[in-house]
C-alpha cells in the first residue's frame, strides 16, 4: 500500500515522476524548434501557414506540461521552488514572458486590423522558441554547475547574484545545455512537421523541412559533445551519509557508473534522436519524431536523474555547499507526498486521454484546407 510507503521511498518516486514530466516537456520544445524554422523552411505566405496552423495545433500541450512540470515541483519539492522561483526570479520571469508572448502570437496573429501586424507576432514566436529553450536549457545547467543562493535556518533564500539567475546563461556548459536543446527542438520541430503536413502542392516545402532537421542535428552536435564531455570530467557536489556536502572528483561519471539503467537510457536515447533525424533527412518516411521524441524523452531522463540521484544535490550552491538542496532535504511531509502519490495514480488514464485526443487531432495531415479556415492561426 501507498500509504505505508517510507518517505525516501516516495522523494524517489516523486523525483522520478517530475522527471518524467521534464522529460515529456523536453519533447513537446518541438513546437517552439518549429517556430524557429519558420522563416528557414517557409518562402511563401501559404507555406507559413501551413508550419503555423500544424504547429498551432500543438503549442497548449507545451505550456502545460511545463506549468504541469512547475506544479509538481512546487508540491513535491517546496524548498526547490521557493530557493529558485524566489531568488533566481528574473530568468523565471523571462521563460515565463517568451511563453506569454507565445500565446498571444497564436490568439492574435490573424486577427484582422491587429496594429502589431503578422511579422512582429512571427518574431514573438521565434523569440520563444529560441530563448526561451535556451533559458530553459542554461537553468537545466544549474543542476550541474551550481547556482548562487545561501539558506539560513529559517531557509530563508539569499541570492548573491544580481542578475537574479540570468547569470547561469553566461556559464559556457549551461549555455552549450541551452543551445543543444535549442538545436534539438528545431530537429523536432523539423520531423513533426515532415509527420503532420500533407506537402501536396508544396514539395519545396518538404525539401527545405527535412534538410533543416538535418542542419539543426549537425548544429546540435558541438554543444553535446561539450555537455558530455564535461559531465565525464568535472568535479560535481555529492553528499555523505551525514547529508553534508563536498566536491567529488568525476562525481557525475561515477553517477552514470553506478547507474547502468541511466547510463544505458542515455545512450539508447541518443542512438534513437539520430535514427530521428536519418528517417527524416535521409529518407521519405514520416515517422522520424517519434524516434526522436522518445529519444530525447530517455535523454532528459538520463540527465535529471544523474542529476538527483546517488548522494547528488539536484540544486547546488556554489557559495554554500551546505546549502544545496536534494530530494531528501527539499520535499514535502511524508503526508503529502503520499496523498500526491494517490492522486497520481490517475496519471495513466490523463496519459491515455492526451494519446487519444492527439491521435484524433492527426487522423489526417494539415493541408490547404485547414488554413483557409476561419479558426486558422
Amino acid at each position: 500500500m501507498i500509504g505505508n510507503l517510507d518517505i525516501t521511498t516516495l522523494q524517489q518516486i516523486w523525483w522520478i515522476i517530475c522527471s518524467v514530466v521534464g522529460s515529456l516537456f523536453l519533447f513537446l520544445t518541438f513546437v517552439q524548434g518549429g517556430q524557429t524554422l519558420l522563416w528557414q523552411v517557409a518562402k511563401e505566405e501559404k507555406e507559413k501557414s501551413l508550419v503555423i496552423n500544424s504547429l498551432g495545433r500543438k503549442w497548449e500541450l507545451t505550456f502545460t506540461t511545463l506549468v504541469l512540470f512547475g506544479g509538481a515541483l512546487f508540491a513535491a519539492f517546496p524548498k526547490f521552488y521557493a530557493t529558485s522561483f524566489g531568488g533566481a526570479y528574473w530568468v523565471w520571469m523571462l521563460i515565463l514572458f517568451t511563453f506569454i508572448v507565445q500565446a498571444v502570437s497564436y490568439e492574435y496573429r490573424k486577427k484582422p486590423n491587429n496594429f502589431l501586424g503578422e511579422k512582429v507576432y512571427e518574431t514573438f514566436l521565434y523569440i520563444n522558441g529560441s530563448v526561451g529553450v535556451l533559458l530553459i536549457g542554461a537553468a537545466i545547467g544549474t543542476f550541474f554547475t551550481g547556482s548562487n543562493f545561501t539558506l539560513n535556518e529559517y531557509n530563508n533564500v539569499t541570492w548573491t547574484s544580481s542578475l537574479r539567475g540570468v547569470e547561469a546563461a553566461f556559464s559556457f556548459f549551461n549555455l552549450s545545455m541551452g543551445l543543444f536543446l535549442v538545436f534539438n527542438a528545431r530537429s523536432l520541430g523539423a520531423m513533426y512537421l515532415v509527420n503532420n503536413i500533407d506537402f501536396a502542392g508544396v514539395p519545396e516545402l518538404e525539401v527545405r523541412t527535412r534538410k533543416a532537421c538535418l542542419t539543426s542535428f549537425l548544429c546540435s552536435l558541438p554543444f553535446l559533445l561539450y555537455v558530455l564531455v564535461a559531465l565525464l570530467i568535472i568535479d560535481g557536489y555529492g553528499t555523505d551519509a551525514n547529508g553534508v556536502v563536498a566536491m567529488v572528483a568525476n562525481k557525475y561519471l561515477a553517477n552514470l557508473m553506478a547507474m547502468p539503467l541511466v547510463l544505458g537510457m542515455l545512450v539508447v536515447g541518443l542512438l534513437l534522436v539520430i535514427i530521428g533525424v536519418t528517417r527524416t533527412a535521409f529518407g521519405t518516411g514520416t515517422s522520424g519524431i517519434w524516434f526522436g521524441g522518445l529519444g530525447t524523452v530517455l535523454v532528459g531522463l538520463a540527465i535529471l536523474f544523474t542529476a538527483g540521484f546517488n548522494g547528488t544535490p539536484f540544486y547546488p550552491s556554489k557559495v554554500d555547499l551546505q546549502s544545496s538542496l536534494t530530494i531528501y532535504n527539499a520535499s514535502s511531509s511524508h503526508y503529502t507526498l503520499t496523498a500526491m502519490t494517490y492522486v497520481a495514480l490517475m496519471i495513466p488514464g490523463v496519459l491515455a486521454y492526451v494519446a487519444y485526443v492527439w491521435r484524433q487531432m492527426d487522423s489526417r495531415k494539415i493541408d490547404m484546407a485547414d488554413i483557409s479556415d476561419k479558426k486558422a492561426y
